[in-house]
């Protein structure tokens, strides 16, 4: 495991956007037929960053980030301005029989 740095977001994204509005966490409830006037002000093209198992920040604009519609993407948006990295759980090592998959006994 190792725990990395996030760069901070760049300003033609989401979240850059969110960050910017100075709550620490919230939900948007997006979907079609529900705040509406939210919706249009989130329709402009912009980036979203995606990190997941692989971050790579010296590629990050092309490894991490691509545009969407927020709105036509998805019907809600959750916003954590801080996290932090996942511990593992402890864990040890169950007597028993060797691995054999997918080869069988």
């Amino acid at each position: 495991m190792e725990v990395k740095s996030v760069n901070p977001s760049r300003p033609d994204s989401y979240e850059w956007l969110a960050h910017g509005s100075g709550i620490d966490r919230f939900l948007l409830d997006i979907r079609e037929g529900q705040h509406q006037e939210l919706r249009n002000e989130l329709r402009q093209s912009r980036l979203e960053r995606f990190i997941g198992v692989i971050y790579r920040p010296e590629t990050e604009r092309w490894s991490h980030y691509s545009e969407c519609c927020l709105p036509e993407q998805f019907d809600a948006y959750v916003w954590f301005d801080r996290t932090r990295a996942v511990t593992p759980l402890p864990a040890h090592q169950v007597g028993g029989a060797e691995e054999t998959y997918p080869f069988g006994l």
